[in-house]
């Protein structure tokens, strides 16, 4: 199984001009929620900040940054960077459950001590997350196994 790690040679691709649309649009879903809950309720507006504010913006840059990378390597590159934002939108979604599991805990926890709740209600983002994570990666194996295809999928073997 591959270990969870933190790579900052990703960071060194970006452009700052990407920072900055990400920077932007993150700024801008957390005004556009911040107005909805004034205007609705607290509860309405965390509907809202559920919502992915930069998924959009880097699922289009990490496709983008796949598809140069494959080009300067003499390859087209296009599926490789499918394929790369596909991963990133299934991480998003595992770490919604997460969130979902921080509010959860967080809202039954609040009242007795919000240091207390802010630490339990982590704690559980951070297990459920990775308890998410670790599911999907044992659910795809044994996909794999059932249909024969223990290695890498074909359409990334070629892209690469």
């Amino acid at each position: 199984m591959t270990p969870i790690r933190f790579s900052r040679s990703s960071l060194k691709e970006g452009r700052w001009y990407e920072y900055l649309i990400r920077f932007a649009l993150g700024g801008g879903a957390t005004i556009f929620t911040g107005l909805v809950s004034s205007r609705y309720g607290a509860f309405i507006g965390g509907v809202f900040l559920a919502l992915p504010a930069i998924f959009c913006a880097s699922a289009t840059l990490i496709e983008k940054h796949e598809i140069r990378r494959k080009r300067e390597a003499g390859l087209v590159g296009e599926r490789r960077g499918q394929m790369a934002a596909a991963v990133d939108s299934a991480g998003a979604a595992l770490g919604a459950i997460g969130m979902l599991a921080f509010a959860i805990v967080f809202s039954l926890t609040a009242e007795t001590s919000i240091a207390a709740a802010f630490i339990g209600a982590s704690f559980a983002w951070l297990v459920i997350s990775v308890a998410a994570w670790y599911a999907r990666r044992k659910t795809r194996s044994v996909w794999r196994v059932r249909t024969g295809q223990e290695g890498s999928d074909p359409a990334i073997r070629r892209s690469r």
